[in-house]
Order: C-alpha cells, then structure tokens, then sequence
C-alpha cells in the first residue's frame, strides 16, 4: 500500500470538477437566487466599490473549491468509489456534514438569515454532488 495519499488523485478530474462546482456558482448566484441571495446578503449591487476586487474574490473562491474538490477526491480514492452514484453519495455526505453544516454553524453566531443558511449551503452541497460525481467516474 502506497503512503502516498495523493498517488490515486487524477487531478484533471479534480480540476474539472473544481471549475463545474465554480460555474454552478455563477449559475445559482446570477440567475437561481440572485435576488434571494442579494436581500439575504445585504450586499449593495449598485454600490461602486462593489466590484473593487471581483478578480480577486474570484481567484480566493476558486482555490477554497479546489482544495474542497482534493478532498472529494481523497475520500473517494480512500473508499474506493466508483460509478456515478457512490460519487453522488460521498459529495452529498461531504456537502451536508462538512460545508453546510460548517457555514450555518458559522451563521447562528452572526445571526444571518435563514435563507442564506440554504442558499449557500444547498449550493455547496449540489457543488460536492457534481464534484463527487465527476471524480468518481474519471477514474
């Protein structure tokens, strides 16, 4: 057995699915829940400073779901996860034990509102699905 904990990663996979997690970003923050999230948030679109450091914001947003997306492919490496559905099953469990729950834990103490607890917590979980998925079944 190899002590190597990344020999079984396939990090185009990872890469893959760190970019489809991202863009399911742009699709569930700009068209899906836009509003939703805007008066959950309390973020001011029209405000310009707003958009001062996007590229930035970005860039930061990309490598935290890499490094989810690495993790997703550790554990399916580690069970051994193979086939769409076991990929879908890890992502799911991954999405609602690890990310959701840790950004609504976050959230009581900061007394967000309860619909962003489900807008960005839904989104991390559908983004481990997809990620779990693509992983699993990009051997």
């Amino acid at each position: 057995m190899s002590t190597d904990i990344f020999a079984h990663i396939n990090w185009l996979a990872v890469l893959v699915a760190a970019v489809a997690f991202f863009l399911l970003g742009a699709v569930w923050y700009s068209f899906l829940f836009r509003n939703a999230w805007i008066k959950a948030s309390g973020v001011n679109v029209n405000d310009p400073n707003a958009k001062k450091g996007v590229g930035a914001l970005f860039l930061s947003s990309f490598i935290l779901i890499f490094i989810t997306s690495i993790g997703l492919a550790l554990v399916i490496a580690r069970v051994g996860a193979e086939g769409w559905m076991t990929g879908l099953k890890v992502g799911l469990i991954a999405g609602i034990c690890f990310c959701a729950t840790s950004i609504s834990n976050s959230y009581l103490y900061e007394k967000r509102p309860m619909a962003l607890h489900f807008i960005n917590g839904f989104y991390n979980i559908v983004g481990c699905v997809i990620g779990g998925i693509i992983i699993s079944v990009w051997k």
